[in-house]
């Protein structure tokens, strides 16, 4: 159907960063021209954003911005569920696999560990508001969390990890890569197969050096948004 091919076009453009909650989307008749279809059809694509709750028509005033998906803005290192819970969204992780296992070689040099080094492999869905928006694949080392539990990973890792092991995560290596959903993937993120979505590797650190998780995440791209905010420090001068 070409109107949700349309609205699901535009709602990639209202969650970009040129969009703010309360900001007009171009009129029907503009968008008609842009898409090159009638405005019959944009007023379906609208509709379809309307019942998403994501815009408002306002009558004799246009198409307004209500809300924007989930979003997370980085400027420092937040874990998932606090950045949620700050947003006043619900978080369910639903834990499909929790086993201890034998490092292979591409996780042990990730974690700089032994080869066959015991550690944690865990597969979880993370829910939001009752949408599945993260699929993610976890390997901790069992020598670092020997009382890691199927509730710690039903709750926050980062909790469990600065809370109860007293452990400081410090900072944490992260690389994103478009891919397309399989249909195992796609079924666990409720999309259709062939969907775009962001691969993304995670590796925390504690303060003292430590290697503490790595983790492959893929996200559903069209419900989750990441903005980062990066700071350059000013280069260093001698004077003489």
């Amino acid at each position: 159907m070409i109107y949700k091919s349309i609205a699901d076009q535009l709602r990639i453009r209202l969650n970009s960063a040129d969009y703010n909650i309360g900001s007009p989307l171009p009129s029907e008749k503009r968008l008609a021209e842009e898409f090159n279809v009638s405005r019959m059809t944009i007023r379906k694509a609208v509709d379809l954003l309307i019942s998403w709750g994501l815009v408002v028509r306002r009558h004799g005033s246009g198409i307004y911005v209500a809300q924007k998906d989930v979003h997370h803005e980085t400027t420092n290192l937040t874990g998932f569920i606090e950045v949620m819970k700050n947003q006043g969204k619900q978080v369910i992780s639903e834990v499909l696999e929790f086993v201890v296992m034998p490092a292979p070689p591409a996780i042990a040099s990730q974690l700089r560990i032994k080869i066959d080094e015991r550690i944690y492999y865990s597969r979880r869905v993370r829910s939001v508001d009752g949408k599945p928006l993260m699929v993610e694949d976890s390997y901790m080392p069992v020598k670092l969390f020997r009382n890691l539990s199927l509730a710690h990973l039903e709750g926050s890792k980062f909790t469990y990890i600065e809370d109860e092991c007293q452990i400081v995560i410090c900072g944490n290596y992260e690389s994103l890569t478009p891919v397309l959903a399989d249909k195992k993937m796609a079924a666990l993120l409720n999309i259709e197969p062939l969907t775009p979505i962001l691969r993304i590797t995670s590796l925390s650190y504690s303060d003292n050096g430590q290697f503490l998780n790595y983790s492959v995440m893929f996200r559903n791209a069209s419900e989750y948004q990441v903005d980062y905010h990066l700071r350059r420090e000013s280069p260093r001068r001698d004077i003489r």
